[in-house]
């Protein structure tokens, strides 16, 4: 691929994304605007801009190496990202926008009267997300060299500089915007190349340059353990996104919560069948991209591969559009998550403390990029799935779903879930190659089928043993919860520039 249509490719929608950012400065004005854009997002507008930052580095990027990789096995991760969206929508959704919170620490503190508790879930929120903007920052770093030639940390500081500017210039509101673009981009980068090359496969049979293998790597398939545990941590993991979940707080009632949510399926389900194809197709035209990162570039290199020409660099630099705006819209949904929950637990929760926390929210993690080396990006942030499935996901459905959840239960289930799940993490990649994960005991590669059961086990325990501290407002939460009644008290709708 020529590098100066790569370049070309990034500046245009970085520029694209700033626009669209700055656009939405204009009506930004409130403290809601900047937190939740005043609950005012219609749902296929909010549908959109949660396929624009759910779909990830992971997604664009990740399911067609995987794929490439491991053939059938790789289809659990594309199943499990859409049919986690369909638990939301069965038990969560609805709930939550009903809770009237602007942040997972405001829904846990209201439904457990604990400001202890509120701690112990911001503390894991901004744990989830730097994990979570990790990836997507060395997906930027392997783009720019891939495609430009350019060093590795011009991709991740590009992403931070444009992620700063757009949230910090119209927080929530101005994101929505960015991201609904970005998912249709994300979704046309991906498309058109594909139908190009099925076109080019039709009238000229396979490619002089391809040579059909149907394994490439000669991988053992995974066993039943990895995969159930895997589906463990992506429909449970999913449940607990901070990013994903604030934005159901947008919406201005729980059914267009709900219709948000069967939205999503919909959009989710259409994007996943193109990264599938694109891992298809190179396991039988393009085997020798199955090694190291190289099988993450699969989809910004197979246009170029099979098509060549200036018809394939022009078809590339569509690809790497749409993959810089998969970590642009990932990642700037994940600094707005963190920057509530940080602006309003240690920064007063104005305006200008959003806008700062969202600097030092993107900031940190570019450090940890900087600090570490790829792994896989779908593998990488299916961990960060096991986490949050350990933690946020137990408090929040037994919080909605349970009326003997105290506070208690829920700091020692989140503190159990988070240091297993931690724990098996780290131990599993000191004892073997983290990018193959070929000397790493299952238990440890995967350890969502365990971590998430003693998780809910401990909250269970404990709030048992400490029933005494349900919270007195236990009846006007649940209610509050589960029918669709005006907002709860600490929705903050009074709220004014600061």
């Amino acid at each position: 691929m020529n590098p100066v249509v790569g370049i070309a490719a990034l500046v245009g929608v970085s520029v694209a994304t700033a626009v669209i950012g700055f656009y939405g400065l204009r009506i930004s004005r409130t403290t809601g605007d900047f937190y939740v854009a005043s609950r005012t997002v219609r749902p296929w507008w909010n549908a959109s801009a949660i396929g624009g930052e759910y779909l990830s580095a992971a997604s664009f990027l990740g399911v067609a190496g995987l794929v490439l990789l491991s053939g059938t096995d790789a289809l659990w991760f594309p199943i499990g990202y859409t049919a986690g969206y369909l638990m939301l929508l069965l038990f969560v959704a609805a709930p939550l926008r009903r809770s009237g919170a602007y942040t997972l620490p405001d829904f846990t503190e209201v439904r457990l009267d604990s400001r202890a508790v509120r701690r112990v879930t911001s503390l894991v929120v901004v744990v989830v997300g730097w994990l979570y903007i990790v990836p997507q920052l060395h997906g930027a770093a392997l783009t720019i060299r891939i495609t430009t030639g350019l060093p590795s940390w011009v991709g991740s500081v590009a992403v931070v500089i444009v992620v700063c500017l757009t949230v910090v210039a119209g927080g929530m509101r101005s994101i929505t915007f960015v991201q609904a673009f970005q998912y249709w981009l994300k979704l046309t980068a991906l498309a058109v190349p594909i139908v190009f090359i099925a076109l080019v496969l039709a009238g000229n049979g396979t490619p002089a340059l391809a040579e059909a293998n149907t394994n490439p790597t000669g991988l053992a398939p995974n066993g039943p353990y990895q995969n159930i545990s895997l589906l463990v941590a992506l429909l449970f993991g999913t449940l607990g996104l901070p990013h994903v979940l604030v934005r159901f707080y947008t919406n201005p009632d729980g059914q267009s919560a709900r219709r948000t949510t069967l939205i999503v399926l919909g959009l989710l389900s259409v994007f996943y069948l193109f990264p599938t194809a694109y891992g298809l197709l190179g396991r039988m035209f393009a085997p020798g991209l199955a090694q190291g990162e190289r099988s993450d570039a699969l989809v910004l290199l197979l246009p170029g591969r099979l098509i060549g020409g200036p018809a394939g660099d022009m078809l590339s630099a569509l690809v790497v559009a749409g993959a810089f705006a998969a970590f642009l819209s990932t990642t700037s949904g994940l600094v707005v998550s963190l920057a509530g929950v940080i602006s309003q637990d240690v920064l007063g929760g104005s305006v200008r403390g959003f806008r700062l926390a969202a600097l030092i929210s993107a900031t940190v993690p570019l450090g940890f990029a900087f600090m570490t080396d790829s792994l896989a990006l779908a593998g990488s942030v299916g961990l960060v799935f096991a986490f949050t499935a350990s933690t946020i996901c137990p408090a929040l459905l037994l919080g909605i779903w349970w009326r003997g959840l105290t506070d208690a239960g829920a700091i020692a289930g989140m503190v159990t879930g988070g240091v297993l799940c931690g724990g098996a993490l780290v131990a599993g990649a000191l004892s073997g190659p983290a990018a193959s994960g070929a000397a790493m005991p299952q238990w440890l590669a995967q350890p969502a089928a365990w971590t998430v059961p003693a998780a809910f086990a401990v909250m269970v325990l404990v709030s048992r043993a400490t029933k005494g501290r349900v919270p007195r407002t236990l009846t006007k939460v649940m209610t509050r919860l589960h029918t669709p009644e005006r907002p709860l008290a600490t929705e903050r709708q009074g709220h004014s520039d600061r």
